[in-house]
C-alpha cells in the first residue's frame, strides 16, 4: 500500500530507487560497498568471526559449573543453533555477492530481516528468540572489530513484521538504491560518495546539520527530519524521494511512478540548460564580476569543482580528514592531502579551513578526542577552541596547510573565533609552526589569513578581526544557529531556522559592508551562499563572494547573470528594513 512520509528537504531532485536500511542499533558498524573480487575475503572475514564465537560458546558450555541451571546450557544450544542458521548464512551471504556489501553491513541487514519474522510468528517463545539473535549477531561484529564482547550480552529491542516477498530479493547490481538511516555521521557519508546510492533520507537533522551539507555534496536528492522513516519503511521497499518537496512516496503505484519519472527527466533537462553556463563568466548585467568558489571535503572534491567553472575552492572542511579513524592524521599525511587540493585546482587559491570538529561533527572516541561528557556540544569545545586547547595538533595541521602553500595560491581560515585573546594565540602558534619549519629547513608558502564569521560577539566586533586578518568568510549556518539560539542539527526546531530573520541579515550586511569600506575581501559559504533564492539579495548587499557546494554553482551563476547589481542595492536595502524580509525575496 502506498504512503507518504513527510521531512525537511535538502537536496533537490527526485530519486527512485529501493530502500537500503542504516537505522538499527548497530548504526556505529561500517557501511561500504567492496569490489567483485573481494567477497570471497568478506565472506572468510564473517566466517572467521562466526567460528570465533562458535568456539567461546562451547568453551563456556564445556566450563558450566555442574550446579548451573539447566536454562542456561540450552540457551546457550540455542546461540550454537542460531549460529550455523541456514538463512542467517545464506542471506548474508547474498548481500555479499549480489550488493557487495561489507560482512559487517551484510550481518546487520539480514538480521533486520530475520527479526521481522520473530516479530511476525505467533508463538510468544518463538518471537523472544529475536532476542537470541540480537545477541549472536552483536558478538560476531564484536570479533569482527577486535572488541571483546561478553557471553551473554543484553539485549536490545526491536523490529517489525516483515512481508513475505522482502524475502524473495532477487536484484542486481543496476538497481537504484536509496539510503533510509535514523541517522548518519558525516563521517559515515562520505563512505557513500562513490556508491550507487540515488537517494538519501534520515529520521532525524535540520537544513543545515552536516549530515546534509554532506548529503548535498553527493548531489543527489535527500530528505533529513523524516522522523520515522527508518521504522516505516522495509528493507528493499521501492522508494521515490521528493528532495523538492521534502516527501518520501513508499511503494508507489503505477500511475504515481509515472508523474514522479517525469520529474525526473524534467529535472535532468533542467541540469543540461544550467551545463551551458559553465564556461560563461560570472559578471551582472552591470558588469559586476562575481566570485563564485567551491566548498569540498576532501581533496578529490576539486575534480567536481572544476568541471563546473568554479574559480577556486572557498572552503575545505579539513575536519573530514580527521573522523570516522582510530588516531588523527599525521603531518605527512594531511600535507599531502592539502597539497592533492592544491593542485588540483590547477593555481586557483584553495581555502582550508582548520579542524571543526564537535557538536554534529564529533570526532572517532579512538582518536582519544571523544566530546560525550559535554552538556551542550555545539556551545563546547568546538572549532579553534578544540584546537587551542591541543597546541601540538594544532601545530601539526598548520605546518601541513603552510607546506601545502609552497604548491600554489593557499588562504588559512580559521572558525569560531570571538575573543582577541583566541585570535592573539592563533597567530602566535602560526608564527611558532613557521618556526619550525624554517628550523628544519622545510619549503612552505605564504598564506593570507582568514577568520569565520559565525558568532554573533564577532559580527558585533568586526573592527577587532579586521586589524589582524586578510579577510572575513561569513559561515551563516552557525551564525543564523547562535543569532537564533536554535540547533540547526534538531529537527524540532527546524521550523525556527530562519536565514531571513531580520537579526540575521543585519549581520550578515554589517559584515560585508564593514569589509568592503575597508578594503578586505569578504565571502558567504554557508548554506545560504547556495540558495540561489538569495543571491540576488546578497549581490544587493555588496557581497562579490560566493562560496558553495559545486551542484550549485551554476544555479547561482544563471542569478547573477540575470542580475543588475546597482539597482538591487536599494531594495536590498528595503528588505533589510521589513519585519518579513522573506515576504519580499
Amino acid at each position: 500500500m502506498t504512503f507518504s512520509v513527510h521531512g525537511l528537504a535538502v537536496s533537490r531532485g527526485i530519486a527512485i530507487g529501493r530502500a537500503v536500511l542504516v537505522a538499527s542499533s548497530r548504526a556505529d558498524v561500517a557501511h561500504y560497498f567492496i569490489q567483485a573480487t573481494k567477497t570471497a575475503e568478506e565472506i572468510q572475514r564473517l566466517r572467521v568471526a562466526r567460528d570465533a564465537v562458535a568456539e567461546e560458546i562451547a568453551r563456556v558450555q564445556r566450563d558450566l559449573p555442574k550446579d548451573a541451571p539447566h536454562e542456561l546450557s540450552a540457551l546457550l544450544d540455542v546461540h550454537l543453533m542460531l549460529l550455523q542458521d541456514e538463512q542467517l548464512i545464506s542471506g548474508v551471504k547474498h548481500w555479499i555477492n549480489d550488493r557487495l556489501y561489507n560482512a559487517e553491513w551484510a550481518l546487520t541487514t539480514q538480521y533486520e530481516i530475520i527479526a521481522r519474522q520473530f516479530d511476525d510468528m505467533e508463538d510468544e517463545y518463538l518471537r523472544e528468540r529475536k532476542a537470541d539473535l540480537e545477541q549472536v549477531v552483536e558478538r560476531i561484529l564484536g570479533h569482527m572489530k577486535g572488541v571483546a564482547s561478553p557471553v551473554l550480552p543484553a539485549a536490545v529491542a526491536g523490529s517489525r513484521a516483515l512481508r513475505q516477498q522482502d524475502l524473495l530479493l532477487d536484484d542486481t547490481m543496476d538497481v537504484p538504491l536509496v539510503l533510509i538511516a535514523h541517522d548518519i555521521s558525516p563521517a559515515d557519508m562520505l563512505q557513500f560518495k562513490q556508491s550507487l546510492f540515488v537517494g538519501f533520507a534520515t529520521d532525524v537533522g535540520g537544513k543545515t546539520s552536516h549530515t546534509a551539507i554532506v548529503a548535498r555534496s553527493l548531489d543527489i536528492p535527500a530528505v533529513v527530519g523524516a522522523r520515522s522513516a527508518s521504522q516505516l519503511i522495509e528493507q528493499d521497499d521501492w522508494v521515490i524521494i521528493d528532495g523538492d518537496a521534502g516527501v518520501l512516496i513508499v511503494d508507489p503505484s503505477p500511475i504515481i511512478l509515472a508523474e514522479y519519472g517525469f520529474k525526473q527527466r524534467q529535472g535532468e533537462l533542467e541540469r543540461q540548460r544550467l551545463n551551458r553556463l559553465i564556461h560563461t563568466p560570472a559578471l551582472t548585467l552591470d558588469g559586476q564580476k562575481v566570485e563564485l568558489l567551491a566548498n569540498i571535503e576532501m581533496p578529490d572534491d576539486t575534480a567536481g569543482a572544476v568541471s563546473v567553472g568554479a574559480a577556486g575552492v572557498g572552503l575545505f572542511r579539513s575536519e573530514f580528514l580527521f573522523m570516522g579513524r582510530s588516531k588523527l592524521p599525521d603531518e605527512q599525511e594531511q600535507y599531502l592531502a592539502y597539497r592533492k587540493a592544491v593542485e588540483g585546482m590547477n593555481g586557483l587559491p584553495v581555502t582550508i579551513r582548520t579542524v571543526d570538529i564537535g557538536s554534529d561533527k564529533p570526532i572517532d572516541k579512538l582518536a582519544g578526542r571523544a566530546q560525550d561528557g559535554q552538556l551542550n556540544p555545539a556551545l563546547g569545545l568546538r572549532a579553534i577552541r578544540w584546537s587551542l586547547a591541543d597546541p601540538p595538533m594544532f601545530l601539526t595541521q598548520l605546518r601541513a596547510i603552510l607546506r601545502a602553500a609552497a604548491h600554489g595560491p593557499v588562504n588559512l581560515l580559521v572558525p569560531m573565533l570571538a575573543h582577541g585573546s583566541e585570535i592573539r594565540q592563533t597567530l602566535s602558534l602560526l608564527d611558532h609552526a613557521r618556526a619550525e619549519l624554517d628550523n628544519k629547513g622545510i619549503a612552505y608558502g605564504p598564506v593570507q589569513l582568514g577568520a569565520m564569521i559565525e558568532i554573533p560577539a564577532a559580527a558585533l566586533t568586526l573592527k577587532l578581526f579586521l586589524r589582524y586578518f586578510d579577510f572575513l568568510s561569513i559561515g551563516t549556518n552557525d551564525l543564523i544557529q547562535y543569532t537564533l539560539a536554535i540547533d540547526r542539527a534538531d529537527e524540532a526546531v527546524a521550523h525556527l531556522y530562519d536565514p531571513c530573520h531580520p537579526a540575521v541579515l543585519r549581520l550578515v550586511a554589517d559584515t560585508i559592508a564593514e569589509c568592503n569600506a575597508q578594503g578586505k575581501g569578504v565571502s558567504v559559504c554557508g548554506e545560504m551562499a547556495g540558495d540561489s533564492g538569495m543571491t540576488r539579495l546578497l549581490l544587493g548587499l555588496g557581497l562579490r563572494s560566493f562560496s558553495m557546494h559545486p551542484s550549485q554553482i551554476l544555479a547561482v551563476k544563471q542569478q547573477v547573470l540575470r542580475a543588475d547589481a546597482g539597482k538591487l542595492q536599494r531594495w536590498a536595502q528595503e528588505v533589510l528594513a521589513s519585519e518579513e524580509p522573506a515576504s519580499l525575496l
